[in-house]
């Protein structure tokens, strides 16, 4: 699974947290890269998430199938 997700490109996130996104101050506007960049991050993390729980067997997916992240699964 591991070398699957290498080729993926997705095994960084195994071990990454999540980047946040600070709330705009006061007359400010959030910046559209970053909010872009942090969605972009969360649509690999779940890919990753989603290819680890396809990957396993029956009995370990429910134990595991209410993890949020790849990094927590």
């Amino acid at each position: 699974m591991f070398f699957y997700l290498i080729t993926l490109n997705l095994a960084r996130f195994l071990n990454e947290i999540a980047p946040q996104v600070e709330p705009p101050k006061e007359g400010k506007l959030s910046n559209a890269e970053v909010v872009q960049a942090v969605e972009a991050w969360k649509h690999s993390d779940f890919l990753c998430h989603n290819y680890v729980l396809n990957g396993l067997v029956d009995s370990l997916y429910n134990v595991y199938c209410k993890t949020t992240t790849a990094k927590e699964l």
